[in-house]
């Protein structure tokens, strides 16, 4: 009883424990092509009081396509309803109340499916399959009440993959085992708490190419130019290093970078959806390429030698922002919504040369009128666009480098919590000491932008250089 009195601290509100999960993933590829999903969690109500029900949140319909998941409870069958709380949910409910201490074992099972040619689905064929580091495993969530709990991962957690032998297969983890038996190979790696699981297999060809002290993995359906795509391929390993330097290194030491082909091009991409990227991109532009990890991009070899670092740039800002950092964060409202945006813009600006952040800006200065009208929301459109240039003015008014730390401690302190704008605030007037809060008052509830911001990027060279210093609010 000392012992536990010392070192034990009670529930203060409702909450469970996963204390073992496995996510199996087994790849048929005939008659008809199948990635079969089982996830299996055994659980521990650890809070201060009986559940009777678990949320989570499964795979989006829009960007994947599967047939109706199944879920039980120890041996019983569950019913999947989706949650009053939240449509994006479903709810799980208990044929008996959770008591505390007690464990018990989840299993969900769903069945993907190629997409059809008219959805916009993510799809694959009989010998090349990928999903991405976002969304495509179930994702439990934390009970509902005050000082809840729940839905954290194991430190460690295992992933068990089973393709045709032949395959070459990289996911996230640390391999652990691999065997071979019936013309199928399994490989179990060992995932960290920390980040989503990705797993990209196929018969593809290897090449491998060189960039700096980066390794780069080409993967294709047919033989490339690897020579051709060494430019690009340096281009995207400068920006993997200014995200690096924005938010902090990513959490491997194994600088290597994998180039992958699309299985199949049409759902493959998610970029060109976005609002946000809209105002980072060049008119007219097709995505190319997209980030499925922080480390691997998945591109469009048909037409050519892809622009794989400006298509990539914006999933690949988010890796760095949302995998394993906030799963939440792209429910976020302006202007935090914007920040993938900026740190898209800012790969492509390490990318491709600093004309891109002048082009950016003024791009997006051409969607905010000059004279808004004051005590009137503003559209939509124009709260976008402010909301990405907020922070290249944050970024002018107090440097790259106290910028870049703010963020990073940000990030790091908000690790898996979420943040809101004051905790924003909070770590940039931790870094700077100064009212950071005025300067955000200024730009976000008042209409447009700041005079002098705008003359900055709009006005001849005379008005840029009379401006270059933003004064201090």
């Amino acid at each position: 009883m000392g012992s536990c009195a010392a070192g034990c601290a009670a529930a203060l509100g409702p909450g469970y424990t996963i204390e073992k999960q496995e996510i199996r993933v087994q790849f048929v590829p005939a008659p008809q092509p199948l990635i079969q999903v089982e996830a299996v969690y055994r659980l521990r109500n650890d809070g201060n009081q009986p559940l009777r029900s678990l949320e989570l949140r499964l795979p989006g319909r829009r960007r994947f396509h599967f047939a109706d998941p199944h879920a039980s409870w120890d041996a019983t069958t569950l019913a999947l309803e989706t949650s009053p709380a939240n449509t994006r949910n479903v709810l799980l409910t208990f044929p008996q109340s959770w008591n505390v201490s007690q464990v018990h074992t989840l299993h969900l099972s769903v069945e993907y499916q190629p997409a059809g040619a008219s959805e916009g689905s993510l799809s694959f064929t009989p010998d090349a399959f990928f999903l991405p580091a976002e969304g495509w495993s179930p994702e439990l969530l934390p009970a509902r009440g005050m000082l809840a709990s729940g839905g954290v991962p194991p430190m460690n957690w295992l992933l068990e993959v089973r393709v045709p032998d032949g395959f070459l297969v990289h996911s996230s983890g640390r391999p652990s085992k691999i065997s071979r038996q019936g013309g199928e190979q399994t490989i179990r790696a060992v995932q960290p708490r920390d980040g989503y699981p990705f797993l990209i297999a196929g018969r593809f060809i290897a090449t491998h190419l060189h960039a700096d002290e980066e390794s780069v993995n080409l993967w294709t359906r047919a033989p490339q130019d690897a020579a051709a795509l060494r430019q690009p391929a340096d281009a995207l390993v400068r920006a993997i290093r200014a995200y690096d330097s924005m938010f902090s290194a990513r959490d491997t030491d194994s600088h290597q970078l994998w180039i992958v082909e699309c299985p199949v091009v049409a759902g493959c991409f998610t970029g060109t959806v976005s609002s946000y990227t809209k105002l980072i991109s060049e008119e007219n532009e097709q995505t190319s390429a997209e980030m499925a990890s922080s480390d691997t991009v998945m591109v469009d070899v048909g037409g050519g030698t892809p622009e794989i670092a400006t298509g990539a740039a914006p999933s690949l800002a988010s890796s760095w922002l949302g995998y394993g950092q906030n799963p939440g964060f792209f429910e976020q409202t302006p202007p935090l919504s914007a920040l993938p945006a900026f740190a898209a813009a800012s790969g492509r600006e390490a990318g491709q040369g600093p004309q891109v952040r002048r082009d950016t800006i003024r791009r997006t200065l051409r969607a905010i009128p000059l004279h808004g009208q004051p005590h009137q929301p503003e559209d939509a459109a124009v709260l976008r666009a402010k909301s990405l240039l907020f922070f290249y003015g944050l970024q002018d008014l107090y440097g790259p480098e106290a910028f870049n730390n703010a963020l990073r401690h940000l990030l790091y302190a908000r690790r898996g919590g979420g943040f809101d704008l004051d905790d924003l605030i909070s770590a940039f007037e931790q870094e700077t000491h100064q009212n950071v809060a005025q300067f955000v008052r200024r730009w976000m509830k008042h209409p447009g932008v700041p005079d002098e911001f705008r003359a900055r990027y709009e006005n001849n060279a005379a008005a840029i250089a009379a401006t270059s210093k933003e004064t201090t609010p």
